[in-house]
């Protein structure tokens, strides 16, 4: 079963475990989609892997399987050409 990490790793937004606006790779470092607009390529920048939407949990399923608690930031994530100088 998925975690369903609470935040962006990059940007620390909180991220529902029922949005349909987040990305993972197969580690499932977490991701909104406005940090994933500015990686390049659109991979992951923790592993280089490909990152996917992650699939949403139906409301009615966090009762028994709620998402993660566990915050996870990676302050490296942003590529340097997207840093102000």
């Amino acid at each position: 079963m998925l975690e369903l990490r609470p935040n962006c790793e990059c940007c620390d937004r909180d991220l529902s475990p029922s949005a349909d606006d987040v990305y993972i790779c197969s580690f499932e470092c977490t991701w909104c989609a406005d940090c994933v607009r500015s990686f390049p390529a659109g991979a992951c920048p923790n592993c280089a892997g490909t990152l996917q939407l992650r699939p949403s949990r139906a409301p009615h399923k966090l009762v028994t399987a709620p998402g993660s608690t566990l915050r996870v930031v990676s302050p490296d994530c942003r590529p340097a050409a997207t840093l102000p100088s």
